[in-house]
């Protein structure tokens, strides 16, 4: 059998080992500052180690969860924006954790490409790692997957999957009863779900990424790709004080299948939707598409990206703690008696 005189290497089937270290050194200042109590080894182990003891906990139940940001993705890749899909990563994530009560601890990556590009891979990171900061989670690791022949040129796929804990008995949903107050936490935009259709609706507009923004300032894509809202922070800071609940991230399937989420069996919900307004963006993507009402309540989050469901007493006491911690509040209904979702007023 003849051999060929000067043998293949990994380099000649696409994948380039020297880029992948060349990341991981590039990245290692962005995960070392989001460091926090626990963390126990660095980038580039075969593992992450974390101390619960070290982090405050006493009896902790682990709580972890996965996501990417569907194809809000092709947007950031068509325009070379890549600063912030990151964040997007770990808000959907950790957004979901704190609605189990859970406090966010560490997060890892997964960056799968069919040829790694150095610096737009350390820009991806980046956001993770400002996410990361934004909810004090710590980036203790990730993969990063070169598989020529997997994905087209410049193409590029992301999951994240985070790790937090609770005490013993502090989960979320906790006692919501007939009669709680919804309280509605603004979104900053689309968030990172819905995108199929955003995509469908710009594209049936006659619209490019860099034409001016119909609704807001800078070019349609860069407005298009405003961050998913972290609302890590402002949960946690309600849970401890006391009287919250439940908590609904609103992501697809919008109020309509992520409300009923956070309800026992035979306790529904009555939402006034004009006790909020639209956000610009979700104005346009309705007018261009004639969305109805029905549609877009199942389809976006019309603005509400996160619900808190609090007893009576504590409504006043928790919108003020919300609002300390950033967010804009709005009281859109109360916990009703029965199952199912009903809607007063007009999306405006």
């Amino acid at each position: 059998m003849a051999h060929p005189k000067n043998g293949l290497t990994y380099a000649d089937a696409g994948v380039d080992i020297a880029a992948g270290n060349a990341l991981v050194d590039k990245i290692k200042p962005a995960a070392a500052a989001t460091k926090r109590p626990g963390v126990m080894e660095g980038l580039g182990g075969f593992g992450a180690m974390f101390d619960l003891k070290a982090a405050g906990y006493t009896d902790p139940i682990l709580v972890a969860a996965t996501d990417g940001v569907g194809t809000k993705l092709r947007i950031a890749i068509d325009t070379g924006i890549l600063e912030t899909v990151g964040i997007d990563l770990v808000a959907m994530c950790v957004n979901d954790l704190v609605c189990q009560g859970a406090e966010p601890l560490f997060f890892l990556d997964y960056f799968a490409t069919g040829k790694l590009d150095v610096d737009e891979a350390a820009a991806v990171v980046a956001g993770i790692a400002e996410g990361c900061k934004q909810s004090n989670s710590a980036l203790v690791g990730g993969e990063t997957a070169e598989m020529p022949g997997m994905y087209a040129k410049g193409d590029f796929d992301l999951a994240g999957f985070s790790v937090g804990a609770m005490e013993r008995g502090s989960s979320l949903p906790s006692g919501v009863s007939e009669g709680d107050v919804l309280l509605g936490l603004a979104s900053s935009g689309v968030h990172s779900n819905g995108y199929s259709l955003v995509r469908k609706i710009v594209a049936q507009s006659g619209l490019g990424w860099q034409a001016p923004s119909p609704f807001g300032t800078g070019t349609l894509g860069h407005a298009l790709l405003e961050p998913t809202k972290l609302y890590v922070r402002s949960g946690l800071a309600a849970h401890r004080a006391g009287g919250l609940h439940a908590l609904a991230h609103i992501t697809g399937g919008g109020l309509t299948e992520n409300l009923p989420r956070a309800l026992p069996k035979g306790l529904g919900a009555k939402v006034n939707l004009s006790a909020w307004s639209l956000p610009p963006v979700i104005k346009w993507l309705a007018a261009h598409a004639g969305l109805d009402q029905a549609e877009m309540l199942k389809t976006f989050n019309c603005g509400i990206g996160m619900v808190a469901i609090v007893a009576p007493e504590r409504a006043e006491a928790l919108t003020a703690i919300f609002a300390e911690n950033g967010e804009t509040v709005r009281q859109i209904g109360t916990v009703t008696k029965g199952d199912g979702m009903a809607y007063s007023g007009t999306l405006a």
